[in-house]
C-alpha cells in the first residue's frame, strides 16, 4: 500500500510538472509569453557563470531569456519557491535537490532538469525559447545507498560498504556519487555484492558492497544515487 501511494504521488508530481511546462510552451507559441525564466544551480562557480552566459545568448527578438539566479550548491526549497513564483525552469548542473526540495517541486509542478554537459543545457533552453519541448533523457530513479565504510581490497581497490536507504540498487545500473548533494562522479558499478556473493540487486534496508569502474575517491557519508535512463521523445 505504501509503495502504491508513493508511486501515485510521484506520478501526480510528474503530471503537474509537465502540465506547467506545457502551459508555458503554449503561451510562448501563441505569443502570450515573451520570456523564459531560468534558475541555475551548479557544482562550481565557473560552471554557473558559463551556463548563465550561454543561455542569455539564446534570446531572440520575440522571446527573452532571464536568469533569476545563478549560484553554487544543492537545490533547496527556497530555490523551488522562487522558480514557482516566476514560472521558471531550474537547471541543475552536477548538483541535486534536497529531498524536501524534490518533493516540493513535484507537488508544485516545478520542472527541474539535470545536466552534466553544458551544450545540452543550451540545446534544451533554445527549444524552450522556440516554444518547443526538447527530448529529455528521463531517468528512472532506482534508489540511494549510503557509504558506511570504505575497504581497501587487494587487486580490486576500494570497495564501499553501503546501506540501501531508499529503493533498490541494481547490477549494471547507472550511478552517481554525491558528496554534500553535489555530484562528484558519474559512471557504472563494477561490482555489487551481498557479503561475498555477486547479486543482481539489493533492496532497501539491506547492506551491500559496491565498487566503481575506474574510480576510488570514496568517503564515509557519500551517497550513491542509482538510476536507469531512457530518451523520451518531445
Amino acid at each position: 500500500f505504501r509503495q502504491r501511494k508513493l508511486r501515485e504521488k510521484a506520478a501526480a508530481g510528474a503530471a503537474a510538472s509537465r502540465g506547467t511546462l506545457d502551459q508555458m510552451l503554449a503561451r510562448i507559441a501563441a505569443g502570450a509569453q515573451s520570456e523564459v525564466a531560468v534558475l541555475v544551480k551548479a557544482d562550481v562557480q565557473g560552471s554557473a557563470e558559463a551556463i548563465q552566459a550561454t543561455v542569455l545568448k539564446l534570446a531572440h527578438e520575440e522571446v527573452k531569456v532571464r536568469v533569476l539566479l545563478s549560484s553554487v550548491g544543492q537545490i533547496t526549497e527556497s530555490d523551488v519557491q522562487l522558480a514557482k513564483a516566476s514560472n521558471a525552469v531550474i537547471v541543475a548542473f552536477n548538483v541535486r535537490a534536497t529531498s524536501q526540495a524534490r518533493e516540493l517541486a513535484q507537488r508544485d509542478g516545478v520542472d527541474i532538469r539535470y545536466y552534466s554537459i553544458i551544450y545540452q543545457v543550451a540545446d534544451d533552453i533554445e527549444q524552450l525559447v522556440r516554444g518547443k519541448i526538447a527530448p529529455k533523457h528521463r531517468e528512472k530513479f532506482l534508489g540511494y545507498a549510503e557509504i558506511r565504510r570504505v575497504f581497501e581490497i587487494t587487486k580490486v581497490g576500494k570497495v564501499a560498504g553501503c546501506y540501501v536507504t531508499e529503493g533498490v540498487v541494481k547490477r549494471g545500473c547507472g550511478v552517481r556519487l554525491l558528496r554534500d548533494n553535489v555530484v562528484i562522479h558519474e559512471g557504472e558499478l563494477s561490482q555489487l555484492k551481498r557479503f561475498k556473493d555477486d547479486v543482481k540487486e539489493v533492496a532497501r534496508n539491506y547492506e551491500c558492497g559496491l565498487s566503481f569502474h575506474g574510480y576510488n575517491d570514496l568517503k564515509e557519508g557519500d551517497v550513491v544515487e542509482c538510476f536507469e535512463s531512457e530518451l523520451v521523445p518531445a
